[in-house]
């Protein structure tokens, strides 16, 4: 192996999934280093999940092929669950169970030798920060602490690659930075972790992100890549009076792609964005919406996704007017 080149932890190419007559996974192909945090991002329904479990094993390929842990996904599904931790938006506990109990049940899932499952329970229960609940069952503990607890069951056998499907869905703000930051803390133990989510703003604290949408892998990179070379139009950032009340006005502009609401303000996706700017101020102005503020930014991870979606729409859209 070349020594600059990085370990390979999860590879797979042309990957396919396909019940029936529905594509749910459509030939994607991607790679993830050693170490690295992987953010899978993307719609309900646009395939995370159904990639993840055939990367753990459980879910075997229509098509295509890859590799976890130097493992086969179409061959030796077994070994590779031995090599990976895998907690679900449903963090697979046992509610009538207390967190002792939890722990001590996944221990033996994991086969975790007897003289090390103390050192292992109690290292969970501390990164869990579950220390007084220890005899607690799980059902009336909060979501974020629930969500810690589930992450120790899933890496108790210290795996070296991390599978999290939607592992921040419905908890609270603050859980979900606590998550994280522990999430961080494994990658820097040298530990992959791959994640999938649709919040854009934890998009942002991954290492590299592949986009994928309706089954297919529309973009990949790092956020700054993705927000700087897979965006073809100018996002203009807009505050007004009423802003709201001044989209459809601003829609109807030629050059003008999209607008939606951020914040306080809009975000427009212009052709041509000093152009657009021109005119956006004029109509607001005089439609006495002042003052009014437009300036160009580099677009959001939110920004870029819904160009490529719509991107994609569009061809597709094309397609089948040729097809008719």
């Amino acid at each position: 192996m070349n020594r600059n080149q990085p370990e390979i932890a999860v590879g797979v190419h042309d990957l396919e999934k396909r019940f029936g007559s529905f594509v749910a996974v459509n030939r994607i192909s991607f790679q993830v280093a050693r170490g690295e945090i992987f953010g899978f991002l993307g719609p309900n329904g646009a395939g995370k999940s159904t990639t993840i479990r055939m990367l753990c094993g459980i879910l075997a390929p229509t098509g295509g092929s890859g590799a976890v842990a130097g493992f086969d996904i179409r061959r030796q599904a077994e070994r590779i669950k031995s090599q990976i931790g895998y907690m679900s938006q449903k963090f697979s506990l046992y509610e009538d169970l207390t967190v002792e109990e939890n722990i001590d049940f996944y221990s033996g899932i994991y086969r975790i030798p007897p003289q090390k499952k103390q050192e292992r329970k109690e290292w969970v229960i501390g990164m869990a920060g579950l220390a007084e609940h220890r005899h607690t069952r799980t059902a009336i503990l909060s979501g974020g602490w629930k969500q810690r607890l589930a992450l120790g069951c899933a890496i108790i056998h210290e795996p070296p690659i991390v599978f999290l499907d939607e592992p921040t869905s419905g908890v609270d703000p603050i859980s979900r930075r606590q998550f994280w930051d522990l999430i961080y803390e494994l990658s820097g133990k040298g530990v992959t972790v791959f994640v999938t989510t649709h919040y854009m703003e934890e998009a942002e604290y991954c290492d590299r992100l592949g986009l994928i949408y309706r089954g297919e892998l529309v973009a990949s990179g790092t956020p700054e890549v993705l927000k700087t070379r897979f965006m073809q139009e100018d996002v203009l950032e807009v505050l007004c009076d009423e802003a709201e009340a001044a989209m459809g006005a601003i829609e109807k502009i030629p050059g003008v792609k999209e607008v939606a609401l951020f914040g306080r303000g809009l975000h427009v996706v212009a052709e041509d964005g000093k152009r657009a700017a021109a005119r956006l101020r004029s109509l607001l102005e005089g439609d006495g919406r002042g003052p009014v503020r437009v300036e160009k930014i580099v677009p959001s991870l939110e920004d870029v996704f819904v160009s490529l979606i719509e991107t994609r729409d569009r061809a597709e859209e094309a397609l089948q007017e040729v097809r008719r």
